[in-house]
């Protein structure tokens, strides 16, 4: 399967608060799009690892996309080296995405910003013949997506551009609390951490209209770029 885009986040549920509603917007405009997380977010201070599968598949039902894999990386503990790139090489030459959308260059939580960098230097390196790789048996071939994306979750970071995602920011919401063991639940008995209250959630509102308002829509959603963009036209702008 060949897919338009490829989101990529360190734990699930990194995915649904960082670009779901950038997402649904392309799966309205007809693009296939697949979700990978990197690990089981087993060091979550709520929750299973086996519970926050479930959650990451009910996520991605709501959100329409076309699979949802896990690399089964060790959460706290992946490193950006040649083994832990080759697993992502694999899954870029297995799905072939044109773009790729994956965590911040830098956030509150450090897997973020280290996931961001490894799944960066695996995109290039898949680019490369002479890195080998295989796939049941037979060897693939070579793929480099044309860009790179880094989405912007926790930590406030100047966006390079944002996209209205107005019409989707409520089946957003309904993916992220798809997590019921990490988000606000006033029934839960578990430990209360920086994400799990109700203003946390308003927070996410809040960035999303505070990222709108620059563009004159309702929301968006805020990206950083590795490199320039380049449009056809300036009526290609908002």
């Amino acid at each position: 399967m060949k897919v338009d885009i490829l989101a990529i986040g360190a734990h699930p549920d990194d995915i649904e608060l960082m670009c779901s509603g950038t997402l649904l917007k392309h799966i309205a405009l007809g693009k296939v799009v697949g979700m990978l997380d990197l690990t089981a977010g087993e060091l979550g201070t709520r929750g299973t690892a086996e519970l926050r599968k479930k959650e990451a598949a009910k996520a991605a039902k709501i959100i329409g996309v076309a699979f949802r894999d896990n690399l089964g990386m060790k959460d706290g503990a992946f490193r950006n080296d040649s083994e832990h790139q080759v697993a992502i090489i694999k899954k870029i030459r297995q799905y072939r995405p044109e773009i790729i959308l994956c965590n911040a260059i830098r956030d509150r939580h450090p897997d973020h910003g280290r996931a961001a960098q490894l799944v960066s230097e695996a995109c290039f390196y898949s680019g490369l013949r002479k890195i080998t790789s295989t796939l049941n048996g037979k060897r693939q071939e070579a793929w480099r997506p044309k860009a790179v994306y880094h989405s912007i979750q926790d930590r406030y970071i100047e966006p390079d551009f944002v996209i209205d995602v107005s019409p989707f920011v409520k089946k957003k919401m309904q993916a992220i609390l798809a997590f019921t063991s990490q988000f606000y639940n006033p029934g839960s008995k578990e430990p209360n951490t920086p994400i799990s209250s109700q203003l946390f959630l308003e927070s996410l509102h809040a960035r999303m209209i505070d990222f709108g308002r620059t563009i004159g829509v309702n929301y968006a959603e805020g990206f950083t770029v590795e490199r320039h963009l380049g449009v056809q036209n300036l009526f290609d702008l908002i």
